[in-house]
């Protein structure tokens, strides 16, 4: 769908993962991100499967200087010493947006998930583009976008230079 100004948003997924970038299993957590965002109305690429660190830098980096509205990782956020995606998105951010990945850890333990909380996530601004950190697991990035869905649209849009909607004139607010 596209926006006021008539351009069609677009988003890119990167599944975070050594062992699905090895092969070694397939990614299941970048599809339902992807299929999530499409439902949304963006033009969605990817998923595009890297391993943590360096790679996750800079394909954000390169997403970024493609001109992206949104991209969204999924995996790489837990304790272990390999789960770097929050210290490499860190990097790229201009501004964080520590409200986005609050909820998205609420929304996981009000799924029923309490180790939700553990996610280290994050979401913010680089550029004109939105980077946001959603768990690796189906159910993860299901309530992931879920969360997306409630303002993705109008964060794109005040990215780009849209206003707070306006009250239909004769409102209070």
């Amino acid at each position: 769908m596209p926006d006021r100004g008539g351009r069609h948003r677009s988003a890119l997924v990167v599944t975070v993962s050594n062992r699905a970038s090895a092969g070694v299993y397939a990614d299941t957590s970048g599809p339902v991100v992807v299929e999530g965002l499409a439902g949304l109305g963006f033009v969605v690429d990817g998923p595009l499967v890297v391993p943590d660190g360096d790679p996750v830098e800079a394909t954000l980096r390169d997403a970024v200087a493609a001109g992206y509205d949104v991209v969204v990782t999924n995996g790489g956020t837990g304790l272990t010493a390999a789960d770097l995606t929050p210290e490499r998105t860190a990097a790229v951010l201009d501004r964080e947006i520590p409200g986005v990945a609050e909820a998205i850890r609420a929304a996981g333990v009000a799924a029923g998930v309490p180790t939700a909380v553990l996610s280290r996530g994050l979401a913010g601004v680089a550029g004109r583009t939105l980077i946001v950190n959603l768990p690796g697991s189906r159910g993860g990035a299901r309530d992931g976008v879920a969360v997306l869905a409630g303002f993705l649209t109008h964060a794109v849009d005040q990215l780009h230079g849209g206003d707070h909607p306006q009250p239909p004139a004769g409102a209070h607010g």
